[in-house]
């Protein structure tokens, strides 16, 4: 894992107590779910879900990513998608480069593909996407709602065995502002602290 971004998971991690008490409580039953997939050996598929999958679900997907790496987790695979497709948010890929990561651009299109490395041969692919694209699982996977609007307006995901929603605000409300840098690496932190938050708990259990 790059340095920075090592640095930056301890310095989230020393902070877990930031995180409201009720709000942990729904982060500790993704955390559950987690381990029960693990103990019985069974692959771990999380997909981060919200409208447009361009800016909280790609956070969560890859600060997941992320977080597993760092408590040396194994056998966990993560996605992204929404209700409809628009592209990954260019603020958010700023956010990210922020933070540490190396972003690659592999396709040129409206809605490009993403290398997104946060290691040596550690890395997600991240583009929008329906949220039951070809690219994510089928079944046997937990939808996790980053926006309340896909929570809302999204009854059914076919094919989860878990789901929960983990809203969060929308940075989209500063674009264009002179808070828009801030909040959306505001949005990033504390995404990457829940997401590191889960998996610390899944060490835990």
């Amino acid at each position: 894992m790059f340095s920075t971004i090592k640095n930056r998971c301890s310095s989230l991690v020393n902070n877990f107590k930031e995180i409201p008490l009720e709000r942990r409580l729904i982060l500790e039953k993704i955390a559950g779910y987690i381990k029960a997939k693990l103990e019985k050996g069974e692959m771990v598929n999380l997909i981060y879900v919200c409208t447009h999958n361009s800016r909280r679900s790609h956070l969560g997907q890859v600060w997941a990513a992320v977080a597993a790496s760092y408590f040396d987790l194994e056998h966990i695979k993560t996605f992204s998608g929404g209700t409809e497709a628009t592209a990954f948010n260019p603020n958010t890929i700023k956010a990210l480069i922020s933070s540490g990561f190396e972003v690659i651009k592999k396709t040129e299109s409206d809605n490009p593909i993403y290398h997104v490395f946060f290691g040596e041969g550690e890395s997600t692919d991240c583009f929008s996407k329906i949220y039951n694209h070809d690219a994510n699982p089928s079944n046997n996977f937990a939808a996790i709602m980053t926006c309340s609007d896909a929570e809302e307006n999204c009854p059914l995901i076919i094919g989860c065995d878990f789901r929960i929603g983990t809203t969060y605000h929308d940075p989209k409300a500063y674009d264009n502002t002179v808070l828009q840098e801030e909040k959306y690496i505001e949005r990033s932190n504390q995404i990457a602290m829940e997401c590191l938050y889960v998996f610390s708990a899944v060490k835990n259990l």
